[in-house]
């Protein structure tokens, strides 16, 4: 199969909508070049004009991704956010999610949300420890995986060595879409072996070829040791990695691997085609009592994320939807199946970072933003009025446990608000104990900490800080036998809290006495994760 130029890509038009939809993620360590990648697929698929820069707006400069004030001024993504734009007869929704480690949850519903992603690899790290998690996350869904190995332009690892250990650590097969033609100062551009060309690193094509041997007969190249170089590692590539199968990839086993530079530019607009042609339409989602076929006629979604005040003038909320099934138009009514009520959708949202437009209609592998002031939560399914409750949106244990103080009493009222809407989100936890009024907040790093005080103090004009409270560990208790668990709650009354769902969650000074507790109890199980419904 080789990729078209947008100009001979056939016609979609004949496809039913939902078919057309390429939904993806970009997954990364932080700084490998998550965001930067994002700016130039957009700027590729003429979505910006510049990076950084939406296209339109009386030429007005306008974040994307990193939206957040915080996000600007510290450089990294914190937060998930939905970018729907056209490609090559394609609607992409890409999903760009948070980088840093302290705020991986918020990646991890994400990409429940996702049929694809594209897993960035810093050329001089090669795999790092963030970057295998997620990937982890991906095979546990069988998400199909597209592998750009970014900042070729730079001194970095050798392709050979990279593919060997993305192979190794990932167990994962790769197959060479583009080769890079040195790197670092050597960089002279790279081999494309699908639309079987020599391309410059400003993008000029030095030659084309049909058999890999007639750039042999290229003078100019064969004179060049660096081309040369290239040409006998991609060769020993090609003989060592199988040919690419677009099923094994489909499954999530096979991943195609482009070197290039985000940065420059170099090789995005080859990953966005490879992304539109062998990218899977949506796919079924997990579900009970069955999954959920993308070409079902009723209208199905799920909420994978919500996020408090993205107009900060409005204090709205505004639940982000995955849609399943169906086609879905505005003005709708649907049964949020936990709360059992219908909703009428009258203001649904396409999104471009925190840019909105009104949702006329939308099918299957769409995002659309539903605006709601608390009955939709992270993990809500919405159905035409069946019964079905999607699976697999996670909430995580918190590693750390700290009491809320609020410096201004007069407030209280206004920071049960704020706690509670941002809880809301996903990402930070919010729990009150059993005994005592104490509110406290569970999360997994300290930047999310950080990033809660200046959220509510900024948003809600509440300032609030926070101090130890002698527990390290959070765990949700439930048990098959309903009395077992109640003795167990009236024992450790005072090491109770519940979480916003009113689930009771048991507190540990640590992890010794976590496993003591386990010990104790052997009717009760004590969850590091708990699936939201």
């Amino acid at each position: 199969m080789s990729l078209a130029h947008a100009a001979e890509a056939p016609s979609r038009s004949h496809l039913e909508p939902f078919r057309t939809r390429r939904t993806f993620a970009i997954i990364s360590h932080p700084d490998a070049g998550k965001t930067t990648l994002t700016e130039r697929l957009l700027s590729a698929a003429g979505a910006i004009q510049q990076a950084g820069a939406v296209r339109g707006k009386a030429g007005q400069r306008s974040t994307r991704s990193d939206w957040m004030e915080m996000e600007q001024q510290r450089g990294i993504s914190i937060s998930s956010s939905v970018m729907t734009f056209e490609f090559d007869g394609l609607t992409m929704n890409l999903l760009d999610t948070p980088g840093h480690s302290d705020f991986s949850e918020d990646t991890y519903r994400t990409l429940t949300a996702v049929d694809a992603a594209i897993m960035v690899i810093d050329a001089a790290k090669g795999i790092e420890s963030q970057t295998l998690k997620l990937f982890e996350v991906c095979r546990l869904r069988d998400i199909p995986i597209i592998t750009f190995i970014n900042k070729v332009d730079r001194e970095g690892l050798a392709p050979l060595d990279l593919i060997d250990e993305i192979q190794g650590k990932l167990a994962l097969d790769l197959t060479p879409v583009l080769w890079p033609i040195g790197q670092g100062v050597d960089f002279g551009g790279y081999i494309d072996l699908l639309e079987k060309r020599v391309v410059t690193p400003q993008g000029k094509t030095l030659a084309e070829f049909e058999a890999i041997d007639d750039l042999l007969d290229v003078e100019s190249l064969v004179d060049n040791p660096v081309f040369m170089t290239a040409l006998e590692t991609l060769e020993l590539a090609r003989a060592m990695l199988p040919a690419f199968d677009l099923k094994v990839f489909h499954e999530g086993h096979m991943s195609p691997v482009l070197f290039g530079s985000a940065l420059k530019g170099i090789g995005v607009a080859e990953l966005l085609r490879t992304l539109g042609d062998w990218g899977p339409e949506p796919r079924p989602q997990p579900a009970l009592p069955a999954p959920i076929a993308p070409d079902e006629k009723k209208v199905s979604g799920f909420v994978f994320k919500v996020q408090a005040n993205m107009d900060a003038n409005h204090r709205d909320r505004i639940a982000f939807v995955r849609l399943c099934s169906g086609t879905f138009t505005r003005g709708m009514r649907l049964k949020n199946v936990r709360s059992g009520k219908d909703m009428a959708v009258a203001n649904p949202m396409f999104f471009f970072g925190n840019n909105r437009e009104l949702a006329e209609e939308a099918v299957a592998g769409d995002i659309v933003g539903i605006p709601n002031h608390g009955t939709l939560s992270v993990g809500d399914t919405l159905t035409e009025g069946a019964t079905i409750n999607v699976t697999g949106i996670p909430n995580f244990a918190p590693e750390i446990i700290r009491r809320v103080r609020l410096t201004d009493a007069m407030k209280t009222k206004q920071m049960s608000k704020a706690l509670s809407d941002l809880a809301e989100e996903g990402v930070t936890q919010v729990f009150r104990r059993m005994v005592g009024a104490d509110w406290i907040v569970g999360v997994v790093g300290q930047l999310q900490l950080e990033v809660l005080a200046s959220r509510v103090a900024k948003e809600y004009g509440v300032p609030i800080t926070f101090e130890p409270m002698g527990f390290e560990v959070a765990r949700w208790v439930e048990s098959d036998d309903p009395d077992e668990l109640k003795r167990f709650i009236a024992a450790q009354k005072t090491n109770m809290a519940e979480d916003r769902a009113n689930a009771p969650v048991f507190l540990a000074q640590n992890a010794w006495w976590a496993d003591r507790a386990k010990q104790d109890w052997p009717k009760i199980r004590f969850l590091t994760t708990k699936e939201r419904h």
